[in-house]
């Protein structure tokens, strides 16, 4: 949906100013009628270094001096843990919130920020940017015309490289305190969005853990296996890693009742996914899944500025729900899902059981 310029002025700040906070400023100038006011960061001169670069004219150290500029919304790219603190802030100052994902690194705070955005009145999104591909909307339309039909089985599949630097360079990477988890919390998680997104409500989770590759310089779990089973009778398996050594991308697959496939594969990191499998009769098609040209280590940078139009997507999504007075295509209640997946990814591991997932509303929607 475009917005007309006429539209009320919206004015927003970034609390964060680490990778990704680049592409969140660059989407809000982007859309028509909104205003990013500053930004906000603990780290001393990051805020000023980051106001600089974006041409904002505030900035501060804190989300509670951004939030006393007069704001409309806030946008969170702060470490994962970090989450809930500036959601609850501004959802206490009466501020639309957009979180980069996972939107938490507990069910419990998920619940938290949830609870206090409703009671507020305020919408609250979350960044999941790749719903947004037009490979992954065709498998939702499939999905709800019932050409693909009831999914009975899907596939994540993430195989990818990082390399010792990607977590020297942020501190908090790796550690379960400050990152909340590994490959599954902070890449993985991507796919298992779109995964809940076509199979509906997740119901129960097993898994396995394992640091294979980069146990010298993180704790977390550098490699992942599990099985997810949903409430309309569907299974899927999840395989994740980041220790490969040449960067293979993420598939995500669906087979439908239909006995039709469809799949999106995104090679390499961070370029649009392509349905490289679609067998949904009448319109069979298949694309070359791996060039050999292609670039086998990307580097963060260049993966997140390849997502940028997706973010700027999604961006125009939450302005235009704020405007219109409606949710988001993402809310809270659904980056929960994939949250509770991983989540129980972590305690299925830990305790060698099979995780309920239904103890309490997932969100999750088919």
């Amino acid at each position: 949906m475009t917005r007309s310029t006429t539209s009320p002025r919206l004015r927003v700040g970034i609390v964060g100013c680490g990778r990704i906070a680049g592409n969140h400023a660059n989407a809000f100038r982007a859309v028509p009628g909104v205003e990013v006011v500053g930004c906000a960061d603990p780290q001393p001169g990051r805020a000023a270094d980051f106001a600089r670069e974006h041409g904002l004219p505030v900035a501060v150290e804190t989300a509670e001096a951004l939030i006393a500029q007069g704001l409309d919304a806030l946008t969170v790219c702060t470490p994962h843990p970090v989450h809930e603190q500036v959601v609850l802030e501004a959802a206490a100052a009466g501020l639309h919130v957009l979180c980069e994902k996972p939107v938490a690194v507990d069910l419990a705070a998920a619940d938290r920020m949830i609870a206090a955005t409703e009671r507020a009145g305020v919408r609250f999104g979350v960044l999941f940017q790749r719903r947004f591909w037009p490979a992954a909307q065709r498998i939702r339309a499939a999905i709800d015309d019932g050409r693909l039909g009831r999914p009975v089985l899907g596939e994540v599949t993430v195989l990818l490289h990082r390399p010792t630097d990607y977590y020297a360079a942020d501190a908090w990477r790796g550690s379960w305190e400050t990152d909340g988890g590994g490959v599954l919390m902070t890449q993985a998680i991507h796919q298992i969005d779109m995964l809940q997104w076509f199979l509906g409500r997740p119901t129960q989770v097993s898994g396995f853990i394992r640091t294979h590759i980069h146990g010298d310089h993180i704790e977390t779990e550098d490699t992942a296996s599990a099985v997810v089973a949903f409430e309309s009778g569907a299974t899927a398996t999840i395989t994740a890693t980041t220790g490969t050594n040449h960067n293979l991308g993420n598939r995500v697959t669906v087979v439908g009742e239909t006995g039709a496939v469809a799949s999106i594969l995104e090679f390499p990191e961070g370029h649009e996914g392509a349905n490289d499998i679609w067998t949904v009769p009448g319109e069979t098609g298949f694309t070359m899944p791996y060039e050999a040209s292609a670039p086998s280590r990307p580097l963060i940078g260049e993966v997140n500025t390849a997502l940028a139009d997706f973010h700027t997507l999604q961006v125009q999504d939450f302005a235009d729900a704020i405007i219109e007075d409606r949710d988001p295509a993402v809310t809270g209640r659904d980056a929960r899902a994939s949250l509770a997946i991983t989540t129980g990814v972590y305690e299925s591991a830990r305790t060698g059981t099979v995780v309920d997932l239904t103890t309490a509303p997932i969100g999750a929607t088919a």
